[in-house]
């Protein structure tokens, strides 16, 4: 099954040292560096966590750090 890059919807994010990890609704994984994301790179193991998922799936938010990524627009990056 293949999803367009704007219908690709975000199911879950994991986030370690240096990589963010977003799992899409179709199986696949997206790894992004934080050093790509300037607000990522320098947040605490605290503030990372403190993500949701925004408009059914198609970006993540993080409130403490004004951050919002859109699945989209993670896609066409890789």
């Amino acid at each position: 099954m293949s999803t367009s890059v704007d219908d690709a919807v975000a199911v879950d994010v994991t986030i370690d040292d240096h990589e963010m990890h977003v799992r899409i609704r179709d199986g696949r994984t997206i790894s992004a560096p934080l050093e790509g994301f300037p607000r990522l790179a320098r947040a605490s193991v605290e503030d990372l966590a403190e993500w949701r998922l925004i408009g059914a799936g198609e970006g993540i938010r993080w409130n403490r750090l004004d951050e919002d990524i859109s699945i989209a627009g993670l896609l066409r990056r890789g």
